[in-house]
């Protein structure tokens, strides 16, 4: 396995890591795409952790590390607005647009481009992506350490509250890979040593009463669902089984999952995100046929994970590049070109697709 990934896909992996680390800023900062009209000029706390834990995966310890110091300098900055959510949790909450975004300028300001921002996902993703950084170089914690514990106070203050998914929409449902990436994140940190003894206990009470919200009301039919209470499923909950590891693996949960969205939302190995999708006419993603293939590896279908890491790497240009999504076999064409008046043709090169080729290829090579 790991000749044939080094001889399959070699080019592209060194493209992808030249990709992530001359984009990325001096302070650390991961542009979401460099040039798309609507990215251009922030960094996202959900898709720069899953950028930064891809390229630690490929071995670039600094760039993992700088984005991770990224992200303390603006949770330091931001203690006030933490503190002030927090005291006002269990009186009168804050509103929505009080919340910390989920998205920053590197240079750590909240900007002023509207944006459907309030989403707490990308704070759970960090804390577990630092964790997985940190255990994978043997890295000492403590230049991170106030930023986490401001960060698991700010989620357990505010876990419970609906907010926008990884897609930016439904902000008023609660959302299933929500909930995991907070669960994963609070448990990471806690396990790890990097809270105080009473916030260890009371992340590690929350993270028992998130899956048990999940199992309770999170699952139809015996798989995930997008969010509590419908039937439908979302390709971001392959994440939960890989690489955030909330749902077991052999757990019958899991096996269902990976099923359903194999069956709704896969097409040709490519992943759609779910099928209500219109952005950009609704195509299919190939970080998420990068996440499910980290799904299908953890169950042990390594067959099937490298057939999704193939289809991740055709989606490439002839410069190297990954968009964000394919624009064939859309699920709502008729929707395609008002996205393309309004911000131009799809992103790429997208870094969190690199990053995801980067985590399934270097997980495959290692046999995890």
């Amino acid at each position: 396995m790991t000749s044939s990934i080094d001889t399959g896909f070699g080019a592209l992996i060194s493209q992808s890591r030249e990709v992530i680390t001359s984009l990325q800023e001096k302070n650390g900062a991961y542009p979401a795409s460099p040039s798309f009209s609507a990215y251009k000029g922030f960094s996202w706390f959900r898709d720069g952790a899953f950028i930064a834990d891809g390229i630690s995966a490929a071995g670039e310890e600094g760039s993992a590390s700088a984005f991770f110091d990224w992200c303390a300098a603006i949770l330091q900055r931001y203690e006030p607005n933490i503190n002030s959510i927090v005291n006002a949790a269990d009186i009168s909450p804050l509103s929505d647009e009080e919340m910390l975004p989920t998205r920053f300028t590197f240079a750590g300001g909240i900007g002023d481009a509207k944006w459907w921002d309030f989403q707490l996902d990308g704070y759970g993703t960090w804390l577990w992506a630092v964790v997985a950084h940190a255990k994978r170089y043997n890295l000492d914690t403590e230049r991170w350490r106030e930023a986490v514990e401001l960060t698991v106070d700010y989620l357990l203050s505010s876990w419970r509250r609906p907010c926008y998914d990884w897609w930016e929409e439904h902000s008023e449902q609660t959302h299933v890979s929500t909930l995991g990436c907070i669960a994963a994140g609070l448990r990471a940190v806690a396990d790890f040593g990097l809270l105080t003894t009473e916030q260890t206990e009371v992340a590690r009470e929350t993270v028992t009463e998130i899956i048990e919200l999940i199992l309770e009301q999170g699952v139809q039919d015996g798989h995930l669902t997008k969010w509590l209470g419908t039937s439908e499923v979302d390709a971001s909950l392959s994440a939960l089984i890989a690489p955030l590891g909330i749902i077991p693996a052999d757990s019958q949960v899991a096996k269902n999952t990976i099923d359903q969205i194999e069956a709704d939302l896969t097409v040709d190995d490519g992943v759609y995100r779910f099928r209500a999708d219109t952005f950009f006419g609704g195509g299919r993603w190939p970080l998420l046929s990068c996440f499910l293939g980290l799904a299908h590896l953890k169950v042990g279908n390594e067959e099937r994970a490298e057939e999704l890491l193939h289809w991740a790497a055709s989606s490439a240009n002839d410069a190297g590049f990954m968009p964000e999504q394919i624009s064939d076999k859309l699920l709502a064409p008729d929707y395609e070109q008002e996205w393309i008046d309004r911000w131009g043709p799809v992103a790429n090169p997208l870094l969190w697709s690199h990053a995801m080729f980067l985590r399934l290829a270097t997980a495959l090579k290692e046999g995890n």
